[in-house]
């Protein structure tokens, strides 16, 4: 399996910035590495998120919820998950108008980790 490092998920939250403006920077160090490091838990040896589409959303709630960033938070739990999930050989059938409404749902807590997990599977190529 292939995963994102924080510099990783740093260097692709500047581009977003510079992309589409925005301020760059991080609000809270240690919440970022929680939401980078959340998808790999385990517990007496058992993963919590065992599956690739599980790690994803994980990772695509943890950075919106945790506010880590200074502005970009949606932006980055998005892009951080599609790439996650496309470095590991899945891919995505969506419209834009879907991904805006699931993270900008996310973002007001109308959506959580499961309804994110579904949206994923619902959404995957097959």
């Amino acid at each position: 399996m292939k995963y994102l490092t924080k510099e990783q998920i740093i260097y692709l939250h500047k581009q977003l910035i510079q992309e589409f403006g925005g301020t760059e920077g991080i609000r809270n160090d240690n919440l970022l590495e929680s939401a980078i490091a959340s998808p790999f838990q385990t517990f007496s040896l058992k993963e919590f998120y065992p599956t690739i589409e599980e790690k994803a959303a994980r990772l695509g709630y943890g950075l919106v919820s945790n506010h880590c960033f200074i502005d970009g938070n949606k932006r980055i739990g998005a892009h951080a998950m599609l790439v996650f999930l496309a470095l590991n050989d899945i891919q995505l059938d969506f419209t834009q108008e879907e991904l805006i409404k699931i993270f900008l749902d996310l973002a007001s807590g109308n959506s959580d980790y499961n309804t994110l997990l579904v949206w994923i599977r619902s959404h995957e190529r097959k």
